[in-house]
């Protein structure tokens, strides 16, 4: 097996670690806000923590629709559209 080859299948390995844990974190940060109060001690902090620089970055752009935040959503597709990007410029395995 190639040096090369082994890289790839890390960074691509690393890049949907890093997408996949941010896409959980915006859903338990959804469903935490749907249950009033809910504000979990660990739980709750570490997921806040994880996700509130992409939504405040995803708020400035995206404004709430008749009291309706969407930024969760329109983070979800950023991340799934970054996620996409990123795996297409890694190079092919030969």
């Amino acid at each position: 097996m190639c040096i090369t080859c082994l890289l790839r299948v890390f960074v691509e390995a690393a890049i949907n670690v890093v997408s996949g844990a941010l896409t959980l974190a915006l859903f338990i940060r959804v469903a935490l806000s749907w249950i009033p109060g809910a504000r979990l001690p660990v739980l709750g902090g570490v997921v806040y923590a994880s996700t509130d620089w992409l939504l405040a970055a995803v708020r400035r752009v995206v404004r709430p629709i008749d009291g309706t935040d969407f930024s969760p959503l329109a983070a979800l597709l950023l991340i799934n559209a970054v996620t996409f990007l990123l795996l297409r410029i890694l190079p092919p395995v030969i």
